[in-house]
């Protein structure tokens, strides 16, 4: 079970850090995903770090303002979200990649979700 958490309102220019933490197993094998989805909008593709925490990757409207990271011992997945924009709004999702699949910005490639955490950033 994945859970997400951190998400909230802030200001434009604003900052805020999502926590994914899981409950009865590991992530540390896992590749991980953040997704989120605006209102009337698909999901899209956030950002991903490798199970081995040597690759991340991002979506070009999030380069140079988030990062992902992961703290094994905590088990926990962080993406952390500055200069936030309110194109930014959107219910943020956290995934897990049992497989290790390739193509890492994939919703397809993620077998677990979390609930999602809702990030409502005002003008």
């Amino acid at each position: 079970q994945l859970q997400a958490s951190g998400g909230g309102l802030v200001q434009a220019g604003g900052s805020l850090r999502l926590s994914c933490a899981a409950s009865g197993r590991t992530l540390s094998s896992y590749n991980m995903g953040w997704f989120r989805q605006a209102p009337g909008k698909e999901r899209a593709f956030v950002a991903a770090i490798r199970w081995s925490g040597g690759s991340r990757y991002y979506a070009d409207s999030v380069k140079g303002r988030f990062t992902i990271s992961r703290e094994y011992g905590k088990n926990t997945v962080y993406l952390q979200m500055n200069s936030l924009k309110p194109e930014d709004t959107a219910v943020y999702y956290c995934a897990a990649d049992r497989e290790r699949s390739p193509d890492m910005k994939a919703p397809t490639s993620y077998e677990d979700w979390g609930q999602g955490t809702l990030v409502t950033v005002s003008s």
